[in-house]
């Protein structure tokens, strides 16, 4: 498992590493044809801010060789808010007295039928806060089993299960799981995450071993860019992803770094990353890892998204709603985060299009299960 193995990784060493990276070491990782992790470190440090234009030409070619002039469109649907864990930088922290829903299949079902009209999404993203009784595995089957009639790609962004479990949701429609490890600072996790089953670090961790064991067709990993030192969080995840591709290979990966906003309750971003550094991130993952699907979400403006879809970025949502109940009505309920770009999957669409790039609403078939 990768509990294991990170325990070889020292966290205040890691960033002394990339901290000693040099003019050389930056030059030297964007002409290894076969990067390495130690590479990516000289790719994010300060000493590769110089060298920015040269990633983004190395980025953008890489991307166009792998993927082409596409941009894979996804939309969310949130499914509850209910949640269990004290999260402290989350909107849906058992301890913030708002408003908690769980949708029923009626509602499910009223959700997936208004997504279709906002355009011809095929990949949806199921989200769920983490309060095992009322929206765990049973109840996100009966969601699979309502949404898949109206959707080829389904994912979902819940709990960490069971291999079983994962095993058993795949049989239900399921395609792709999400993940946020959050941070990978063992040593300060328990501060972001003091009561519930999140608190809980090595169950976290271990569970994208369970994805691959069950055989998940896609795996989506993701730290959250405001809690600890980013250039570590990413280092530590790109380890993370280089394990799992060794172990479980057949598995595709997508990986996302939001940016973290003040969130209800007070809870305002220890680091703060700016566009130049989200950049610079992204480029030394695409050189790192030329197929690995690296996706923006709505939390970034529209014009920044525009420019990094010909820079590397390969997959955005669109029209997203982040309370249940959203594509139907303006609900009473507790929203995780407000969203920066705010225009329809349509507008979304209309401007890839615009820029040359054809929008991809579809990336599985019904007819592959």
């Amino acid at each position: 498992m990768f509990s294991d193995e990170i325990k070889h990784y020292d966290w205040d060493e890691t960033i002394r590493f990339i901290n000693s990276r040099r003019a050389r070491d930056v030059e030297d990782a964007l002409t290894n044809e076969h990067p390495s992790v130690e590479d990516f470190m000289a790719l994010i440090s300060p000493a590769a801010v110089p060298y920015l234009e040269d990633m983004a030409r190395l980025s953008r070619d890489i991307t166009m060789r792998r993927f082409g002039k596409t941009i894979s469109l996804y939309i969310p649907l949130y499914v509850s808010n209910a949640c269990t864990n004290h999260c402290v930088y989350c909107g849906f922290n058992h301890h913030n007295p708002l408003t908690r829903t769980t949708l029923s299949m009626e509602q499910v079902k009223a959700e997936c039928e208004a997504i279709r009209h906002l355009g011809p999404f095929e990949n949806l993203l199921i989200v769920s806060g983490e309060y095992p009784t009322l929206n765990g595995v049973d109840y996100l089957e009966q969601v699979l089993h309502v949404a898949r009639p109206y959707f080829n790609n389904l994912t979902i962004e819940v709990m960490p299960m069971k291999a079983r479990d994962y095993e058993r949701l795949t049989h239900s429609g399921l395609n792709g799981v999400v993940c946020f490890q959050e941070t990978y600072n063992a040593a300060r996790y328990g501060v972001y995450h003091p009561r519930g089953m999140k608190s809980i670090y090595q169950w976290r961790l271990d569970g994208f071993d369970r994805m691959g064991q069950a055989g998940v067709h896609k795996i989506g990993m993701g730290v959250l860019i405001g809690l600890e030192d980013w250039r570590a969080d990413v280092t530590m995840m790109a380890r993370h992803l280089s394990y799992l591709r060794r172990n479980y290979w057949r598995t595709r990966y997508s990986i996302n770094f939001p940016r973290m906003c003040p969130a209800e309750g007070g809870y305002q971003p220890r680091v703060v990353m700016t566009d130049k550094e989200l950049a610079q991130l992204t480029f030394a993952f695409r050189i790192l890892d030329n197929d690995v699907d690296i996706s923006y979400s709505t939390r970034e403006r529209p014009e920044f998204r525009a420019n990094m879809m010909k820079l590397g970025v390969t997959s955005m949502s669109a029209g997203s709603k982040t309370e249940p109940g959203g594509y139907v009505s303006t609900p009473d309920a507790l929203e995780q985060f407000h969203v920066s770009d705010e225009r329809t999957p349509l507008e979304v669409a209309a401007e890839i299009s615009a820029l040359g790039y054809d929008p991809v609403w579809k990336d599985w078939d019904k007819i592959f299960d």
